[in-house]
């Protein structure tokens, strides 16, 4: 029994991280999901903490692996990563709350990811202006775009996970 359990957090895990990989490509080859101002399709999934434990690791796996495949440097790779999973935790504590479960990652990637563009890729601009222009990206794509994934998941009654 106790296998069993773990096999589906694995497979949940994994199918949530090859979502996010799959999401990221779509909206890098629309051009949104890198660079200062970014509108990442996959980012719409860190509502999922509020359904299923397991999607907390696929979300750390799948910022990790989008980030690698897509040339971003090691440091954007980790932190984004890490900003990511810092977000997905705090989602998963205050799930009970869905509108509060929606601001983790919003938070942690405008405080996070800012920095990594000035810093780290050298973008021109203040910190202030990115966090302006991450903020807003993750408002739309955790806030607007999570917020319809999480009424569309609620929506179905039977679906267990």
């Amino acid at each position: 029994m106790k296998e069993t359990k773990r096999i589906k957090f694995l497979m949940q895990s994994a199918a949530v991280a090859a979502l996010y990989v799959v999401l990221t490509f779509v909206a890098s080859a629309m051009g949104l999901s890198s660079g200062v101002v970014q509108l990442r399709l996959s980012e719409a999934l860190c509502v999922l903490p509020i359904f299923m434990p397991a999607s907390v690791w696929g979300l750390f796996a799948g910022c990790f692996l989008a980030n690698a495949l897509t040339g971003c440097i090691a440091i954007d790779v980790v932190c984004g990563s890490l900003a990511t999973l810092i977000g997905a935790v705090f989602t998963r504590i205050l799930k009970k709350n869905r509108v509060a479960a929606l601001l983790p990652p919003i938070v942690s990637n405008t405080l996070i990811i800012p920095f990594v563009l000035k810093y780290a890729y050298g973008f021109e601009g203040s910190v202030f202006y990115f966090v302006a222009t991450v903020g807003l990206g993750e408002l739309l794509s955790c806030g607007i775009l999570g917020y319809l994934l999480a009424l569309a998941i609620e929506k179905q009654k039977g679906l267990k996970f």
